[in-house]
């Protein structure tokens, strides 16, 4: 996902907390965003992004030390990190956790069915348990994809282009994610 359309989309949600619930509590009250990464918390290119995430919430009003308190927590590729530092930061009861990558979400989702989670770079939240459906998200989780189901075909049509005497492609990924069944399956629907 490319910086702009991470900052954009996570302000434009951030900013699009239910007004109702805003209206009923104290206007001076700091409201509190979880963050729970897979990456390290000296990421240069995550950092730039989380830069943005800020003046993007600054632009909405929400800023940072007066309005909001963000609690970042990075799991740096640790996979063994992600329940612990999802229980950790869920006990902080934030209003609202951003969540980004299948894995981290799903960390999330076994902590908590009460706070809201907003997740990025999912790759199917369906397949993953996180939503019923698309068009209603249900429970406390919503978010974005990473990639929409036709894009298998859409990378296959690439290659065939680049290489129209192509008969054979190979997929490479980790078969123990949802993520690979559903790329796999939709590559083997576009290819024949």
């Amino acid at each position: 996902m490319r910086r702009r359309e991470f900052v954009t989309l996570v302000g434009g949600a951030a900013a699009g907390w239910p007004l109702a619930a805003r209206a009923q509590q104290s206007a001076d009250r700091v409201r509190r965003v979880g963050v729970l990464l897979e990456t390290a918390d000296d990421d240069k290119e995550r950092n730039s992004q989380f830069a943005e995430f800020r003046e993007r919430l600054a632009s909405f009003g929400w800023v940072e030390g007066r309005t909001v308190h963000i609690e970042h927590r990075f799991a740096a590729a640790d996979a063994g990190r992600y329940e612990p530092l999802a229980k950790e930061l869920v006990a902080l009861q934030p209003d609202v956790i951003l969540s980004v990558s299948t894995p981290v979400t799903a960390a999330l989702q076994r902590q908590t069915s009460t706070i809201p989670i907003v997740f990025l770079g999912v790759s199917d939240p369906i397949g993953s348990g996180f939503v019923p459906n698309l068009a209603r998200p249900g429970s406390n989780l919503t978010g974005i994809m990473l990639y929409e189901a036709g894009i298998a075909g859409k990378w296959l049509g690439m290659l065939k282009e680049i290489a129209p005497r192509l008969t054979r492609v190979a997929l490479v990924a980790r078969p123990k994610t949802t993520a690979y069944n559903y790329f796999v399956r939709n590559a083997e629907v576009a290819g024949s």
